[in-house]
């Protein structure tokens, strides 16, 4: 990144006075490429845990709020971390979380019987076996995952259902104008 910078500054105008004119002479590809490059300073989508009295440190709703913006940016480029090349290892994940993590993940990718051909493992040995068996598997940590926004809505939809048939009468009732008088029933 740093050289990339670099090179954008050596490209670039020093004064104010001549950047418009510079940047309005790149061609598209070259100001996708600078608005990226800016952009990568602003992105921040790694998580960290919120603490309690916000020693200042970022509050919970802010880790959200940057994580949710950091999703609608990968959505927009249509980030695939698996077509970017990343696969988990040993460094970059295996080696960096508990077993029973390691274990999710390979549950998630290869199944219960995977799961067993490595439960018994110290952790080094699980996450190098992890490793050779999540390989081409396309699994990803669940912060690497392309978020779908309407996921989690249509969930709540479909495991809702529509209302039933009293308590949508009771929403008709409640809508209905007051120029429409009800009847009443006692009850005896």
């Amino acid at each position: 990144m740093e050289a990339r910078h670099e090179s954008w500054k050596a490209r670039l105008p020093k004064g104010e006075r001549d950047l418009w004119d510079a940047l309005s002479t790149l061609d598209a590809d070259a100001q996708a490429s600078l608005f990226a490059h800016c952009a990568s300073f602003a992105v921040n989508a790694v998580y960290e845990p919120a603490n309690r009295y916000n020693q200042g440190r970022v509050s919970a709703q802010g880790v959200r709020t940057r994580l949710d913006q950091a999703n609608v940016l990968a959505r927009a480029v249509d980030l695939d971390m698996v077509r970017a090349g990343w696969k988990p290892s040993v460094d970059n994940y295996l080696g960096r979380v508990t077993k029973p993590r390691i274990l999710e993940a390979v549950r998630e990718a290869k199944g219960e019987s995977s799961v067993q051909l490595i439960d018994h493992l110290k952790k080094a040995d699980m996450a190098k076996e992890a490793e050779r068996l999540l390989d081409g598997s396309g699994w990803l940590p669940e912060p690497l995952r392309l978020v779908d926004p309407n996921a989690a809505s249509g969930e709540q939809e479909s495991e809702a259902g529509p209302l039933p048939e009293f308590l949508a009468e009771d929403e008709d009732r409640d809508n209905a104008s007051d120029d429409d008088p009800q009847q009443l029933d006692a009850a005896e």
